[in-house]
């Protein structure tokens, strides 16, 4: 690796943690004044609204924050197809962002430099049986699918065969969350 190519990846890893730090930051000690931000955007102009969404949406894996805290201010501010189209564009953009940061970055090194056995294990099975783990992976509400789009980059999964698979699990859940969960917020208010 030359010394160049180092200095672009410690310049990526700080403007990672950086920005998960912002967002932690906003999420846990500015929510309530975002969230009063962003209903006055949604109200004056829809389209700005759905691009401020798609955007964030698409940024979303780098945080780290899961799809669903999206769709639940999501569900409160746009109609339920556009915001299901949106968020599904997100979710493909933001997976396979993820999916090449983990590549870039050489986790699959470091990974199998500290868990030789495990990994090889685990790249075993998850070849054998890559897409119904990835589509289980992604639809599980309680598994963080960014993880899985890390492990599938890092190990070099085809990349096709793992958007379908991330497209097809959470294409599903996220359909439940957002025409559910706008059906229950309609019955309850």
């Amino acid at each position: 690796m030359t010394l160049g190519r180092d200095k672009i990846k410690y310049l990526v890893y700080a403007v990672w943690f950086l920005l998960l730090a912002i967002s932690f930051y906003f999420y846990f000690f500015a929510g309530d004044a975002i969230q009063a931000k962003l209903s006055g955007i949604f109200g004056s102009s829809i389209i700005l609204g759905y691009v401020i969404y798609l955007v964030a949406s698409c940024l979303r894996g780098f945080t780290l924050i899961p799809i669903t805290y999206f769709i639940v201010a999501g569900i409160i501010l746009l109609p339920p197809v556009p915001l299901y189209i949106l968020t599904m564009i997100g979710v493909v953009v933001s997976s396979a962002s993820v999916y090449y940061f983990s590549e870039y970055l050489n986790f699959d090194e470091y990974f199998e430099r500290k868990h030789p056995k495990e990994i090889q294990r685990i790249k075993n099975f998850l070849t054998k049986n890559e897409l119904p783990i990835v589509i289980g992976w992604s639809f599980a509400p309680f598994l963080p699918t960014d993880l899985i789009c890390y492990v599938c980059g890092a190990m070099e999964i085809d990349i096709k065969k793992f958007l379908f698979g991330v497209v097809v699990g959470e294409g599903i859940s996220c359909a439940i969350y957002i025409f559910l969960g706008k059906e229950i917020l309609t019955f309850i208010f």
